[in-house]
């Protein structure tokens, strides 16, 4: 089987797939690997590098001629997409959630697409495939080096003969991966830490990292299925906000990490919070997307200063800014999830194995994700026509409301449902 690793053409994506050291491991599993010249040059990873792995270093149009299995870090444009062929596996980050009309497409060309962005963190198999949470701790770690870049003043304590400087307060709002990466590197960067999210269960991951837990009196606890936090009513986020923003204006620096794939992120710093915060105060934005932030105003890839002198970053795509660390990372997770998924040389899916079930979005050109709902495929409830009943079709359509407890997801980063996933075991796991 030759498997394949793509250039990726996102705009600032300067990941790659797979590293040289994932090339030895899949060639030792009998894999041949094939990689795009110049693949690795964004990570600072030469051609020379992966052929002394054993790879191939070939054009894109012989990449897509010759491979089985395409390795990506994001997802393919409609130009990469128009030259698959059926047959092919596609992997990658592809966020079939936030664009479902993604795994119609793929659907369409006739591809296997697998999603890592999808997988079962539950699952305690899955943990070294688990992307989300490697690309979060990364992610992490850049914010609070990023907020103590921009910020004007000190983050540790300093007593020097010119005067003492105080150390600065941050927050961090949401304690998954990302939060927790975020506390730990502010509070080695010297930082006065706090930190919140709506499930108390997070204290203690909060206290180990010497940072204090921020319990708020009018939101209880609201941790959801799998260890994720559940989505807040209306009346709960309004609450939320009201009472964080208090908290807010004490603080000098405020990190915030929700995402929910495929749906506006929480809404945490509203606009009267940030004009209650000193002028130089930093806000990092880390649930930024085309969809909406955890701050108001936020645009993603952008640094806004607003009136009252607030920088508000739009941090998106922070993995990307560490390449090397990122790719090194994401290429473990997606060298042990092909390698779980091989038998005798060929990729083998079995659709009962509950990580399989996890993270292939189409397959045979259809869209089998129970997630997600292609309408332009048959039902599989069609399999019953002499069922005169017509309502019967849409029970058969998965509902919304079936996408969380599939993806149970994030929060990828970051990765909640309405915070990111918490847990020391994504975080070492991540690490590692």
């Amino acid at each position: 089987m030759k498997v394949a690793v793509i250039k990726e053409a996102a705009p600032g994506e300067r990941r790659v797939a797979l590293v040289p050291d994932a090339v030895l491991k899949l060639r030792a599993a009998g894999l041949e690997v094939l990689v795009e010249s110049g693949a690795g040059d964004g990570a600072w990873i030469a051609d020379g590098a992966y052929a002394e792995a054993g790879a191939s270093i070939v054009s894109a149009a012989e990449l897509g001629a010759a491979a089985d299995v395409i390795l990506m870090v994001g997802r393919p444009d409609e130009q990469a997409i128009s030259r698959l062929r059926p047959g092919q596996a596609v992997f990658g980050m592809l966020a079939p959630l936030s664009d479902p009309s993604i795994a119609a497409r793929l659907a369409a060309a006739g591809v296997t697409a697998i999603s890592l962005d999808l997988i079962p963190r539950t699952l305690s198999r899955a943990q070294a495939m688990d992307a989300l949470s490697s690309q979060a701790n990364i992610a992490g770690y850049k914010a609070a080096v990023l907020a103590a870049a921009t910020f004007g003043r000190f983050f540790p304590l300093l007593i020097t003969a010119a005067g003492t400087a105080r150390p600065a307060r941050v927050l961090v709002l949401g304690t998954g991966v990302a939060g927790l990466q975020a506390i730990g590197t502010a509070r080695r960067l010297g930082a006065l830490v706090t930190a919140y999210d709506v499930r108390p269960e997070t204290k203690a991951e909060v206290e180990s990292l010497g940072a204090t837990f921020l319990e708020l009196t009018a939101v209880g606890p609201a941790a959801g299925e799998g260890g994720y936090a559940r989505a807040l009513t209306r009346d709960e986020r309004q609450a939320q906000q009201d009472e964080l923003a208090g908290h807010i204006a004490r603080h000098d620096v405020v990190i915030t990490t929700a995402q929910v794939p495929g749906r506006r992120p929480p809404l945490l710093v509203t606009a009267d919070a940030l004009k209650s915060m000193a002028a130089g105060s930093v806000v990092v934005d880390m649930g930024a997307s085309e969809l909406g932030g955890n701050v108001e105003g936020s645009r993603p890839g952008e640094t806004v200063i607003t009136e009252n002198g607030i920088t508000v970053i739009g941090a998106s795509g922070l993995p990307s800014t560490m390449p090397a660390a990122a790719s090194a990372m994401y290429s473990r997770n997606i060298s042990a999830l092909l390698l779980s998924m091989v038998k005798d040389g060929a990729l083998a899916i079995d659709l009962s194995d509950d990580l399989h079930a996890g993270v292939v979005v189409t397959r045979e050109g259809r869209v089998v994700h129970p997630a997600l709902a292609d309408p332009a495929q048959p039902e599989p409830a069609q399999a019953e026509p002499a069922q005169p009943e017509p309502a019967q079709p849409e029970p058969a359509q998965a509902e919304p409301a079936q996408a969380e407890p599939a993806q149970a997801e994030p929060a990828q980063a970051e990765p909640a449902q309405a915070e990111p996933a918490g847990g020391t075991a994504h975080v070492d796991g991540a690490a590692d």
